[in-house]
C-alpha cells in the first residue's frame, strides 16, 4: 500500500491514515485507517465525492460546539 496521509501527526498514538492500496479491486483501492486498527476501504471515486462534500462545507456542521 502507498501512504498518501496521515491525520493528525501530532502525538504518537497511532493517527488515523489514508492509503492507497493499487492491488486491490477498483472499489476498495482507498484504505482509510483508525487509531484503533480498524479499516475503511472505498473506491476513488467514493473518495472524490467525499473530497468534494469537505470542500463544498457539507460536513462544517460537525465541527461546530
Amino acid at each position: 500500500m502507498e501512504h498518501i496521509a496521515t491525520f493528525c501527526g501530532n502525538c504518537n498514538c497511532g493517527c488515523p491514515e489514508l492509503y492507497l492500496d493499487p492491488d486491490a479491486a477498483e472499489e476498495k483501492r482507498v484504505v482509510i485507517t483508525d487509531d484503533f486498527g480498524q479499516k475503511i476501504q472505498m473506491s476513488v471515486e467514493q473518495l472524490r465525492v467525499l473530497v468534494d462534500d469537505v470542500k463544498s462545507g457539507v460536513l462544517d456542521g460537525l465541527l461546530v460546539a
